[in-house]
């Protein structure tokens, strides 16, 4: 049966019989924390404040960082996609891509790759070969410069960590203060629509490590760099 735990009284039974005590059962109640930061820290911040925290956050963990409007994306996109050094260039099979303008467009000026559920393990091999990663933001915590993906059929997992760099576009409504925010958010997906992506990615920038001799290195794994491109007006 769905969502219900099989057998438990029998079995805790069995451990405090072989513990040889009685079981006690006692209800539990949820605590009432005086201090709550996982809720309080930026609880009633604006989504523009909310912008201005998640720019001070991309200087600390290494990923570069833009603001434009929706008629301005494709623009824009060039400019980034051309500084990174053009194509070969990989992207999710979403919707919104051609629905933002921008489908035409990265065929039209680069070498450009759609995931294709169909082509399974072929996907993985061309996001190898690419130069640039393109992805959606689902949910955006500012706090710590995270973007949240959720994969499905459609949305490989490696678009964002095979190629030698990173682009996350980012709709501004997607911005919430922390991880907390996050995760009631997918919990509301979930009671919506009774499922949530089996496989969630939380990315914060390109990976780094300084576990050799304290010297920071980035992209010690995955992409090298990684660019942010937040759209107000979504």
């Amino acid at each position: 049966m769905k969502n219900v735990i099989q057998n438990r009284d029998e079995f805790l039974n069995q451990i405090a019989y072989r513990l040889g005590r009685e079981r006690l059962i006692t209800p539990i109640e949820r605590p009432q924390w005086k201090y709550r930061p996982q809720i309080d820290v930026l609880k009633n911040a604006t989504q523009d404040e909310l912008l201005a925290v998640l720019k001070e956050q991309c200087k600390k963990i290494h990923t570069s960082f833009c603001v434009t409007e929706l008629k301005n994306l494709p623009s824009v996109l060039k400019d980034v996609v051309s500084i990174y050094g053009g194509g070969p260039i990989v992207t999710w099979k979403d919707e919104r891509f051609s629905k933002w303008g921008l489908d035409m467009f990265l065929k039209e000026e680069w070498e450009s790759y759609e995931w294709d559920p169909i082509k399974e393990e072929e996907n993985i091999k061309i996001a190898e070969k690419a130069n640039i990663g393109i992805t959606i933001s689902e949910i955006t915590l500012a706090e710590s410069g995270t973007v949240v993906q959720f994969t499905d059929k459609n949305k490989g997992r490696t678009v964002s960590f095979l190629p030698a760099a990173y682009i996350a576009l980012i709709p501004k409504s997607s911005l919430v203060p922390r991880i907390t925010q996050a995760a009631v958010k997918m919990r509301e997906i979930y009671h919506t629509t009774g499922q949530v992506s089996s496989c969630i990615n939380f990315i914060t920038g390109p990976s780094n490590s300084a576990d050799i001799e304290l010297k920071l290195v980035v992209g010690v794994h995955g992409p090298v760099q990684a660019y942010y491109i937040v759209i107000n007006d979504l």
